[in-house]
């Protein structure tokens, strides 16, 4: 962090009320992006996915629940993985307590994951999340919306990630999709996101780019992450652990 400039408060008063001519700015133009993407046209689900669930079966018709409308999240976690990503479980640590925020504006949510369901749970039930987590072991979906690319998959093959032919790090990706049901009760795609489309989702990184020394990532985007429990003090977050297959995921 470079050496803060110290002023007194009335100039800080002009500075601060010219970057919030900015922040404005980038408020409406988020607003009118929000409102592009839910004009964009909807895309009929025609495969009848069964994922695997700690009841047993459920359709993708299942996960909405009594709602119309479902966010899924496309959590990293393979079939032979002996864990979830730690990016993603980074993500996951905000998905609890806005459960019931959703529900009250018609939206479902759920996580889906190719790793079978006897690896999900105890995963979960570690990590204390209490949300919709289900696998889609033995579908086609992961495929399907870009999410998995094969146990052959090596980092230099090209592949269809965030609507981009490119190279991936890993055989699992992250996401967001969107699935809404239409007047006739079908379910449609509606939404997706990939990359560093799923930052806003993360409420710690929205309070990292407050402070003064912001992510802090120099070695690294999310290089420093781990799943919360493996955290040994305050003093061990920015300990890196290069390799890790999850670290490079947000330069997308």
């Amino acid at each position: 962090m470079s050496t803060p400039r110290i002023v007194g408060r009335e100039e800080w008063l002009v500075e601060r009320r010219q970057l919030l001519k900015r922040e404005k700015a980038l408020t409406q133009e988020v607003d009118r992006l929000s409102e592009a993407r839910r004009t964009l046209p909807w895309v009929r689900i025609e495969t009848e996915y069964v994922f695997h669930a700690p009841e047993g079966e459920v359709t993708l018709d299942g996960l909405f629940g009594n709602h119309s409308q479902l966010a899924v999240y496309h959590f990293m976690f393979g079939p032979d993985w002996q864990e979830g990503c730690r990016s993603c479980s980074f993500w996951a640590d905000n998905f609890d307590g806005v459960q019931s925020h959703l529900a009250a504006r018609d939206i479902a949510f759920a996580a889906i994951s190719r790793a079978p369901i006897d690896k999900i749970e105890p995963f979960r039930q570690r990590m204390g999340w209490k949300f919709r987590w289900v696998s889609s072991d033995g579908t086609s979906f992961n495929p399907d919306f870009h999410v998995s690319f094969g146990a052959g998959h090596q980092a230099d093959d090209p592949v269809d990630y965030n609507f981009t032919i490119r190279t991936f790090p890993s055989d699992e990706a992250q996401g967001i999709s969107v699935f809404s049901k239409g007047v006739d009760d079908a379910v449609f795609h509606t939404y997706s996101a990939y990359g560093r489309g799923v930052e806003v989702i993360n409420g710690a990184y929205a309070f990292m780019d407050m402070v003064p020394k912001g992510r802090d990532e120099g070695d690294g985007p999310m290089r420093w992450v781990r799943h919360h429990d493996r955290y040994e003090s305050a003093g061990t977050q920015r300990v890196s652990q290069p390799g890790w297959r999850a670290a490079r995921l947000n330069l997308i």
